[in-house]
């Protein structure tokens, strides 16, 4: 099974920001989520592993390549998703796919033209292949994205805030393409959208200002919050004094009031009753705790 192997990883901007603070990952085959707020490290680090920049420091490998010494050699076996992709606006959904294809070695005319078909179905486009990119939505852009990463049969695959700005129906449409690409190869989810996480990935990792502070099974982080999380529905203007008094890790409004989650080993009393807690919540957590180390 192919496998990521991300050791002591770290990146110094010229201006002196540390974007990567000696991450270390062992990421296995199948969907992992990388989750963490804008301005973490997530791109880089995602940009890093695809080759596109260089660390100050750090090892990756890829099974047997030294990705950092041979990066070509990865990016025979790669599919890459960024936040933002450039096409040509005016092309058509079938010739860009084409024409990528060709770019990613696929000379054979026959050969290339069954991979393209193939990849216009797998990620539902058949029957939008000959309209104008430009007239994609949002959905169909990504999904495009990820058919054009999918090229060549890489097995590790990067995708980098997929989802956002989707409306929840494309989204679902996406999420579910990716789940299906993921039970054979490794794909890296990078995002700040916890149900992306929740609703795909068996394995996951947070990452705050650039170092990872929490990894595993999603099952076994939420199970270590047990007993834990309490919530309470409360008037706006009884926010401020409640987070004085308690560790809110999150709020939102539900019918005119506001619902807070409150992290405490025991009871806080005031009318507070406990909550089973999700992936949100060990996310807010540690994103609460991180605050309070820096």
């Amino acid at each position: 099974m192919p496998t990521l192997t991300i050791d002591k990883l770290t990146h110094v901007y010229p201006s002196g920001v540390k974007a990567l603070d000696a991450v270390s990952l062992v990421i296995p085959q199948g969907l992992y989520g990388l989750l963490g707020p804008n301005g973490a490290g997530k791109s880089t680090l995602m940009r890093t592993v695809a080759t596109l920049q260089a660390p100050t420091s750090g090892s990756v490998r890829f099974d047997d390549i030294d990705v950092l010494a041979d990066p070509q050699a990865l990016r025979r076996k790669l599919g890459y998703l960024p936040q933002d992709f450039g096409v040509y606006p005016r092309v058509s959904a079938l010739e860009m796919l084409d024409h990528m294809a060709t770019l990613k070695g696929l000379a054979n005319q026959k050969a290339r033209r069954a991979t393209v078909e193939h990849l216009l179905h797998q990620s539902n486009l058949w029957t939008v292949r000959h309209k104008a990119l430009s007239g994609f939505s949002g959905g169909m852009r990504q999904r495009f994205g990820i058919a054009q990463a999918l090229i060549g049969d890489p097995s590790l695959i990067i995708v980098d805030e997929p989802t956002a700005g989707l409306d929840p129906e494309e989204r679902l449409r996406f999420l579910n393409l990716l789940a299906e690409i993921g039970e054979h190869v490794v794909v890296i989810l990078s995002t700040h959208i916890v149900d992306d996480v929740s609703d795909l990935c068996p394995r996951m990792a947070i990452i705050v200002n650039g170092r990872i502070v929490r990894e595993g099974e999603p099952a076994a982080l939420i199970a270590s919050l047990k007993g834990r999380i309490w919530t309470k529905a409360i008037g706006r203007e009884e926010v401020e004094a409640c987070r004085a008094k308690h560790e809110v890790i999150s709020t939102r409004l539900f019918a005119g009031r506001t619902v807070v989650h409150v992290l405490s080993d025991e009871d806080p009393g005031e009318g507070f009753v406990p909550e089973e807690g999700g992936v949100e919540d060990v996310y807010f957590s540690t994103l609460s705790a991180a605050r309070r180390a820096a």
